[in-house]
């Protein structure tokens, strides 16, 4: 079974330099641990972090090591769904599609062979201030698990998971802040009914069960079978301390909390550094109050770098294969789809295709639009243009865009509401960038050293061990 440990394990074996283990005491409560990830990342290094004494809510060093990044780069993206490195592209997008169009049914197991069983608390008993919770930028007014609740939805019974920011208001309290998305629709439901949401924070499982809670499949889908179609093999649930079996919990996962979403009920929550590289305005949010918490006896507490590379990568890699599959059906001379870091791994999308008719391209931004609402900028270049290599694409907006011709502007259509440009209001303004060169005359050559060369000296740098 896929589980943290085992990662953490097999990622020390196979690529140690993508861990880095940090066994000073720290207090990720008071920015310490963001702080060593910033230094990181000022470096230009994206290793997963596993911090082995950090301090809880209450002081102490707690029984909890603390995980972060441990899908900040493509290539560990690929780790986790088994993949080479040098997969992490183009494949892994491709991967992360087809095994999204799968379904692999939960297996059902007993409470008591459940690991995530191994430790019980329910009631008084719980309490969020034994976690090494992390306070991430400046402006944020508490510690935040910023991790996977899952909903199950009334009418359908289908269960749903996504990230979803979650402040500590208290040892049994949370704040939870949901976008007008498929978790908000559930609660909202139950809110029409006046009846509590049934809710789970999955806070710590193996990476790949994250990448899936990430998938686009449509609202009727139950996660549990979309995630076990990413992991490629069964989510192992198990009846929840709460709810029994009316809300299963993913036995496998290291820590699990358990609460009711209060119906109708807000209170203010926020700001909070999100993904956009901004601070989410203060809102009036959900309340969650916490009934158990359950979690393996060597339970590691993980969370996700917010706002920085860790949270592009892994919400622009679902994207990027269901995209192109898109476009594929229409066109399958497209060749490939990148969500930028730039972008946020959301607003910047780079579509390279092998045009043959004018306007095939800008069809193709269309199609990538009208599948992603929180797509802003699309640029769309030829084949010889790599959509990876974010200098690559700018040369040839540089060079063949025309920008009375070539530059669209879509008006008053849906974005995101945590797009500070839209400044409070859900309509935004999109743009498409048609750098493929034109079609009805000869457009001048690309530069290329010959093959015959290339081939020749490249022995001579590799004995060399420069390349």
């Amino acid at each position: 079974m896929l589980t943290m440990s085992g990662f953490l394990d097999s990622l020390k074996k196979r690529h140690p330099e993508d861990l880095l283990v940090i066994e000073e005491e720290i207090n990720p409560a008071e920015f310490e641990a963001t702080a060593i990830l910033q230094h990181l990342e000022n470096a230009g290094k994206y290793p997963a972090v596993l911090f082995t004494r950090p301090l809880n809510l209450k002081g102490e060093v707690s029984k909890f090591p603390l995980v972060i990044n441990v899908l900040a780069t493509r290539e560990l993206n690929a780790f986790a769904m088994g993949l080479d490195y040098s997969q992490c592209k183009l494949p892994l997008a491709l991967e992360y599609a087809k095994r999204e169009a799968g379904r692999i049914p939960p297996e059902m197991i007993p409470r008591e062979k459940a690991p995530v069983k191994e430790v019980v608390k329910v009631g008084d008993e719980t309490d969020l201030r034994e976690f090494p919770m992390v306070k991430h930028h400046y402006m944020d007014p508490d510690p935040y698990i910023d991790m996977i609740p899952i909903h199950r939805d009334l009418e359908t019974g289908a269960y749903n998971a996504a990230f979803i920011r979650n402040q500590y208001k208290g040892p049994r309290k949370l704040g939870l802040y949901m976008g007008p998305r498929q978790n908000w629709e559930i609660v909202r439901r139950h809110d029409v009914q006046n009846l509590p949401s049934p809710t789970v924070i999955v806070v710590t499982h193996h990476p790949a069960f994250s990448l899936g809670c990430l998938n686009v499949a449509p609202f009727d889908s139950d996660d549990y079978e979309v995630i076990g179609s990413l992991m490629g093999e069964p989510v192992r649930i198990t009846p929840s301390e709460t709810w029994g079996e009316d809300m299963m919990v993913p036995a496998d996962a290291d820590l699990v909390i358990e609460g009711n979403t209060l119906p109708n009920t807000r209170e203010a929550e926020g700001p909070f550094g999100e993904f956009c590289g901004y601070f989410g305005p203060q809102r009036y949010s959900n309340l969650m109050e916490v009934t158990a918490i359950t979690y393996r006896h060597n339970a590691v507490y993980q969370d996700t770098f917010v706002g920085h590379a860790e949270n592009w990568i892994m919400g622009a890699v679902p994207k990027e294969g269901s995209i192109y599959l898109k476009i594929k059906a229409v066109f399958p001379n497209v060749k490939g789809v990148h969500f930028a870091n730039s972008g946020c791994g959301r607003f910047n999308c780079y579509i390279s295709i092998d045009q043959v008719l004018e306007g095939q391209g800008k069809q193709a931004a269309l199609i990538a639009m009208g599948n992603m609402d929180v797509l802003k900028h699309i640029i769309v270049v030829d084949a010889d243009v790599d959509p990876y290599n974010e200098e690559d694409v700018m040369w040839a907006v540089a060079t063949r865009v025309r920008p009375d011709k070539d530059v669209d502007i879509i008006k008053n259509v849906t974005g995101c509401n945590l797009d500070p440009s839209i400044a409070g209001d859900l309509l935004s303004y999109k743009m498409i960038i048609d750098a493929t060169r034109p079609m009805g005359r000869p457009f001048e050559e690309r530069l290329s050293i010959p093959s015959a060369a290339m081939d020749k000296v490249k022995p001579l740098l590799e004995k060399k061990g420069i390349i």
